[in-house]
């Protein structure tokens, strides 16, 4: 089983790392354009396989910009990946939205898709760089890939913040809630309320109306309130929510999650990449789970999927 993740930056050497940790794959191979610094983290990993009892071997690579068959050499390392984790791109700065990153993100994004399709052509990519929504439909669109097998990460991510503040509210391990975010990764997303529970005991019955606003709120701007405490974009959950997606496709677990998917026709969508429940497995999306949502959710996820169109629009401009 082999793992590639592509951006070694801090969300994708944490993605590594966690992967490594997990323990279920063979080989785990880091990309990254910063000479050195791949091979550096991956030697520095290795070096806790004693102490962590990691079997996994961690590579890394160096793929230059200003060198084609330099860079091409080092995709050859993750060729026949069953998964490729895709996290290149230039992180948030605090005042920064997620769609300011189209311009540049987008071409990386395209370019690095077109060298990992070419080394590992079966694989499932997930892709985590932001604006992640439209960012997901570009790779989509442009490998021609079916659309199983182009993953975006957010929900889980999103879910793992709600629940984070749910938590914190009712004053119980993070472990002991259940909580879902769908739509766009953005400041619309739409924690479902009503579908969370602490121990199957709705949440609603032991908060405020007051308080699950306030914990909403907190949950749409969750990624904002950590770019600004760290001067740059989260990576621990991030990392981590990669890692446990590319986990639940190569043991094919059948995981049930919240990530981006290509909808077509699911939720009265169409055309679009939005947050949504799936089923992973083995090839990727192995089903969509369409929820009933009431008219509130509904409209909010409907206002969330707009503003991922918006961002999609920009893209021929960027792509120039």
């Amino acid at each position: 089983m082999k793992i590639s993740v592509i951006g070694s930056g801090n969300v994708g050497a944490t993605c590594a790392n966690v992967l490594a940790l997990k323990n279920f794959a063979t080989e785990v191979v880091m990309v990254d354009i910063k000479p050195g610094l791949t091979e550096g983290k991956a030697m520095d990993m290795m070096q806790t396989a004693q102490m962590m009892h990691i079997d996994t071997k961690i590579i890394g690579k160096t793929a230059p910009v200003d060198d084609a068959a330099a860079a091409d050499e080092a995709y050859k390392a993750t060729e026949n990946s069953d998964v490729v984790v895709i996290t290149s791109g230039i992180p948030r700065k605090p005042g920064m939205s997620r769609s300011d990153l189209i311009g540049v993100n987008s071409k990386i994004v395209k370019g690095v898709m077109d060298q990992a399709l070419k080394h590992s052509p079966e694989a499932v990519f997930i892709i985590v760089s932001n604006p992640v929504d439209t960012l997901t439909y570009l790779a989509l669109k442009d490998s021609g890939l079916p659309r199983n097998r182009v993953i975006g990460m957010s929900g889980l991510l999103d879910g793992s913040r709600f629940e984070y503040y749910l938590a914190e509210a009712i004053g119980c391990p993070v472990r002991d809630v259940n909580a879902m975010v769908i739509g766009a990764h953005g400041d619309l997303m739409v924690p479902l309320t009503r579908f969370a529970t602490y121990k199957g005991r709705p949440v609603t019955e032991l908060l405020s109306e007051e308080k699950l606003a306030e914990i909403e709120h907190a949950t749409q701007v969750g990624g904002g309130t950590l770019t600004k405490l760290l001067g740059t974009s989260a990576w621990y959950a991030p990392g981590t929510t990669a890692a446990t997606m590319a986990e639940a496709i190569a043991k094919d677990s059948g995981l049930q999650i919240s990530g981006i998917a290509y909808l077509d026709g699911e939720y009265g969508e169409k055309d679009v990449c939005a947050g949504v429940p799936l089923i992973l497995g083995k090839g990727g999306v192995k089903k969509i789970v369409e929820l009933d949502l009431n008219d509130k959710e509904k409209a909010q996820f409907d206002a969330s999927v707009a503003s991922a169109r918006e961002t999609n629009a920009k893209l021929a401009e960027a792509l120039k």
